[in-house]
């Protein structure tokens, strides 16, 4: 984690409310800046390691909600150095690509001494639909998807049950290790076994219930939470819970990807809520009382004219977030009714002899001055 004193948002020069692009660039910026292949100052190396550290966190709205909390006892009790990385790799690949800075793998590898190919089977991707509603208050989403798991007749080595041997080329080891001579010096080469896919056993009798793949198809219940004021696009990461692989023998992780359904007439900007009120202009002359459904309950708002000019802010009652709560916007817009009766039009008319007259002189004294 940053050194004592140091904070992820200073580090990348960015405010504490800055959005996911505004942190997207300034790590950008900062990579291309102290990558030490680049940058062959003797501290480049740890600025480097120091800023991926605190995108890794601020990036990612769970990390990021966790330290802006408990500060970064918060985001170390819950991750390991590696897990920080991984959960947002799909982030790093994307930039590293972009900046030509070299691949996730071997730039963590090189830097932060974990490795990338040892880090198991592939994630499953699902996606989740959530309302609004949903995102709002959080809670707890139940679906079913279909996972390949380790099949019970063979318990995923791929035999019928007594028709497994021992690799007779890597006599088990599941390698194969090859040495050379070239002069004095001696070159070994070690290689996956060809003939068992470096499992080390081959089968004699393929499983009649998965054919010999080691894996079948089956429903699997996810039980997921929601946090609330997720944002649509949001990834949640459940460990060991995706597909079986059969090769690593265990399961890779699930990503639960959020999608957040548009809202009939509610916007979601930021944490912030946007509503746009629809009103004739005779609700607005006469300062009738309205009553607004929002997430929170209902809202009643008295429409006068200056509600035309500027919107009603109510503080707070917006959606949830790392620093509170936004808030929630209504504007009014002013809108012609449709389909007016003959006698609604009378009186549109009658209205207009009225206020044309009052609005003629008051036009006169402005163009005529």
């Amino acid at each position: 984690m940053a050194a004592d004193g140091k904070d992820y948002y200073e580090i990348l020069g960015v405010p504490r409310n800055a959005s996911k692009e505004e942190i997207k660039r300034a790590y950008r910026r900062l990579a291309l800046q102290y990558h030490p292949d680049r940058n062959k100052s003797p501290d480049a190396e740890e600025k480097f390691k120091e800023i991926s550290e605190a995108y890794a966190v601020l990036s990612d709205d769970e990390k990021r909600r966790l330290y802006d909390m408990y500060g970064r006892a918060g985001v170390s009790s819950t991750y390991t150095e590696e897990d920080l990385f991984r959960s947002t790799r799909f982030d790093f690949e994307e930039l590293f690509r972009d900046l030509g800075l070299g691949d996730f793998e071997s730039i963590f590898e090189r830097f932060f001494g974990f490795r990338g190919r040892d880090r198991g089977p592939e994630p499953t991707r699902v996606e989740l639909e959530i309302s609004l509603e949903d995102a709002f208050r959080g809670g707890e989403r139940v679906f079913t998807i279909n996972l390949r798991d380790v099949c019970d007749r063979c318990e995923g080595s791929g035999a019928e049950p007594g028709w497994l041997e021992k690799c007779r080329v890597c006599n088990g080891s599941g390698q194969r290790v090859e040495r050379r001579q070239t002069g004095f010096m001696y070159f070994t080469t070690v290689t996956t076994c060809r003939a068992c896919g470096g499992l080390g056993q081959t089968v004699k009798k393929r499983c009649e219930k998965c054919g010999g793949g080691g894996t079948v198809v089956r429903p699997s219940q996810v039980r997921v939470h929601v946090p609330p004021g997720v944002n649509d696009g949001d990834v949640l990461v459940l460990r060991n819970m995706g597909v079986w692989d059969r090769m690593g023998g265990r399961r890779g992780d699930l990503l639960v990807q959020f999608r957040v359904r548009p809202h009939p007439y509610i916007r979601r900007v930021g944490d912030n809520l946007v509503v746009n009120l629809p009103v004739a202009v005779s609700e607005v002359v006469s300062g009738r009382r309205i009553v607004v459904p929002t997430l929170d309950g209902d809202v009643e708002v008295k429409l006068s004219p200056e509600l035309l000019t500027r919107p009603l802010i109510l503080r707070g009652r917006g959606m949830p977030g790392g620093r509170g709560r936004g808030d929630l916007e209504i504007r009014v817009e002013v809108t012609v009714p449709d389909n007016l009766s003959r006698e609604v039009k009378n009186l549109y008319e009658r209205l207009s002899l009225l206020e044309g007259g009052l609005m003629d002189e008051k036009r006169r004294r402005l163009f005529h001055r």
